[in-house]
């Protein structure tokens, strides 16, 4: 299993400062408890070694809250002095990545997702990137992935779909793949490398029928502040969000 994960978790939540203000998105308290930590549990779970917070907005939040460990996992922090985009925060973050390849998490969204049969495939499928994909019915929040009998084929624009599968936002990149594919200090990691070589590289994907929230707009995270605690609940630690 893969030792070393990277949560993007530089959002600034501009959709939800009705509800929440002044605080980077993954740290959105459900209950008592940063989303960001229902992530970090998750790859606690899975007994990771070192997770790197990709962060920017108001780091100083979230490393305050949770410094340099969560349990047994060592934090480290890469901080934008700049917007990057999730690109670029991937790429100036890949430089504290030791291994061939890590897993990467949206700081916004939560996916229950076997992580140690998807690294699985991803080793067996000979490509430089996997993509968890969620099996959805009536979305149109999100675009559809199509997909072949090995990899993906296009992520189409956002529209109304009865029936599709959709971007979870958990990927497993080798990092020699990425550090190729990357276009500079500042890019998109879903326009600039899953859109655009989708139909160049083979991108592969793994199929979860699991739980799925991304906090993004306020009645998801509404939801997530009632399904979270009761599904995955979770003991606060001392102190408290700064």
């Amino acid at each position: 299993m893969a030792k070393e994960a990277l949560i993007l978790a530089g959002g600034f939540g501009t959709r939800l400062k009705s509800i929440v203000n002044e605080i980077p998105k993954p740290m959105a308290l459900i209950k008592d408890l940063p989303f960001l930590s229902y992530l970090l549990e998750q790859l606690h779970k899975y007994k990771f070694d070192k997770i790197i917070l990709a962060a920017g907005y108001k780091s100083e939040v979230i490393e305050s809250y949770f410094g340099t460990s969560y349990k047994s996992i060592k934090l480290v922090y890469s901080v934008e002095d700049k917007p990057l985009g999730t690109g670029g925060a991937i790429s100036k973050a890949m430089g504290l990545i030791q291994s061939d390849y890590c897993i990467i998490l949206n700081g916004d969204t939560f996916f229950e997702v076997d992580l140690e049969d998807m690294e699985k495939m991803f080793r067996q499928s000979n490509s430089g990137l996997m993509v968890a994909l969620k099996p959805m019915v009536n979305f149109d929040r999100y675009g559809a992935v199509v997909i072949g009998s090995k990899k993906i084929v296009s992520f189409n624009e956002k529209k109304f779909c009865a029936n599709g599968l959709i971007n979870g936002g958990i990927y497993i990149v080798n990092k020699n793949w990425f550090e190729e594919k990357s276009i500079g200090e500042v890019f998109s990691f879903e326009k600039d490398i899953l859109e655009k070589l989708v139909s160049k590289d083979k991108i592969t994907y793994y199929i979860s029928e699991g739980y799925f929230i991304d906090i993004g707009v306020p009645e998801d995270y509404i939801r997530a502040s009632e399904e979270l605690p009761y599904f995955y609940p979770l003991n606060p630690p001392d102190g408290g969000l700064v």
